[in-house]
């Protein structure tokens, strides 16, 4: 398979009319991309999207639309998919995280919301708090794995889960306080080679084995997230899809010996069914010099798509001239933004180093996009340097529908306030 040229044409949209119509830097999701990777895991019992990856309400409905269910792992998250038309009180949305914190146990109360435990004291704080929910408990079975050490969910370098040790305490202290724990999730980082799935997936199974010797409630496993996407273009080989539901598959069939019953299993993934669809749509400032180094400086800043900062990832990037051309010729470039931080480089590896990539010639004017940005892009935006959040563009049946406004100057401000006498 060749790898896709940076023509402008390979774009589903056209990049000045998006920026005449909403400016720069603008996100622009296809949704016929999200459709398409919600049928291509729909082979699982239950497709579960983690929407920290990008919680936009519209992208929610399209999830609910397609029959996927939702994780939330705050009470904010909570809060839109109620709003997205999902049924808090249901299977429809479970709260997964390490801890409650007050909004979060509020809210959970308040629609009897399933939880998904991540530390062993939270089973104690649902008893406290008088909430009888169906619990999961999130396993930390030991190992983990990620594309970046920041993304390794897993092993003692890890925050997360309930130490695999733990499950028997976890399951008599449920039976102390008359709670219910009906399944097992585990998910331990981004990525998924094989030889490490069937690792995670047979630590699944001892978890079930140590379950069952305490407990005949088990009735679901999940099998969490991290399925990865192709952000490398010259390298387009995707997950084998079949091969991974087949390890699960044949996870899920051990545990229903071991449990004496039929085991329901579910996926969790955020980034494979939004990643490809988005866009982050900017505007070439400056081209300039710095000793032997080309940079090109764009509308954009970390604090819009903070990933090649903060994990060192890679972002296919394309370059558009304002009459849909690519520019002729090429030149190793840094990609840069706005922003008064040095780290502010959109073309740098994991622990900051700056690197420079091939990239048609641009000038000032000329539109940059970065590539399969559709997660933990808009999701991790931030106000820095009192920056405004960008808007959201879907695109829909040929049809651009504004999905969230930019923000205004005046709403940066809304809830602060002078005291009396400064």
């Amino acid at each position: 398979m060749t790898a896709p040229t940076t023509d402008a044409t390979a774009l589903p949209f056209d990049c000045s009319q998006i920026a005449a119509d909403h400016g720069t830097p603008t996100w622009v999701y296809d949704a016929a991309v999200i459709e398409k990777r919600i049928s291509e895991v729909q082979q699982f019992d239950t497709v579960r999207y983690a929407q920290k990856a990008n919680s936009n309400l519209a992208l929610l409905a399209i999830m609910r639309k397609h029959g996927v269910k939702v994780d939330a792992v705050t009470a904010g998250e909570m809060h839109r998919a109620k709003l997205a038309g999902y049924e808090l009180g249901t299977d429809d949305v479970v709260f997964t995280a390490d801890i409650f914190d007050n909004d979060a146990i509020e809210m959970i109360r308040q629609y009897n919301v399933p939880v998904n435990v991540g530390s062993p004291d939270m089973i104690d704080q649902l008893a406290e708090a008088g909430i009888d929910v169906p619990i999961t408990l999130r396993i930390n079975p030991g190992f983990g794995h990620g594309h970046s050490q920041k993304v390794n969910t897993g092993g003692e370098s890890s925050k997360h889960g309930i130490w695999h040790t733990q499950v028997a305490d976890c399951l008599a202290a449920a039976k102390k306080h008359n709670l219910t724990v009906h399944g097992l999730h585990m998910h331990i980082g981004s990525g998924s080679e094989f030889d490490h799935l069937a690792q995670v997936a047979g630590a699944m199974v001892d978890a079930a084995r140590t379950f069952a010797e305490y407990a005949d409630t088990l009735t679901t496993i999940s099998a969490g997230g991290g399925l990865p996407i192709p952000y490398r273009k010259d390298n387009l080989e995707r997950i084998d899809l079949d091969r991974y539901y087949q390890v699960w598959d044949d996870a899920r069939k051990q545990i229903a010996e071991i449990a004496g019953r039929d085991i329901h299993l579910e996926v969790e993934p955020g980034r494979y069914l939004v990643a490809e669809s988005g866009y982050l749509l900017t505007q070439v400032r400056s081209v300039k010099q710095s000793g032997s180094k080309h940079y090109i400086v764009i509308d954009a800043g970390f604090n819009d798509l903070v990933r090649p900062s903060f994990y060192g990832a890679y972002h296919h990037i394309s370059v558009v001239r304002p009459d849909g051309s690519t520019p002729e010729g090429t030149t190793d470039s840094i990609v840069a933004g706005p922003l008064c931080e040095s780290c502010d480089v959109f073309t740098q590896e994991e622990g900051g180093f700056v690197t420079t990539r091939s990239l048609p010639t641009a000038t000032a004017g000329d539109y940059l996009v970065l590539h399969d940005a559709g997660a933990y892009g808009m999701a991790m935006s931030s106000n820095y340097n009192s920056r405004r959040l960008a808007a959201e563009v879907l695109l829909k049946d040929g049809q651009t529908h504004v999905i969230r406004q930019r923000q205004t100057f005046e709403s940066l401000t809304q809830f602060e306030s002078i005291p009396d006498g400064i």
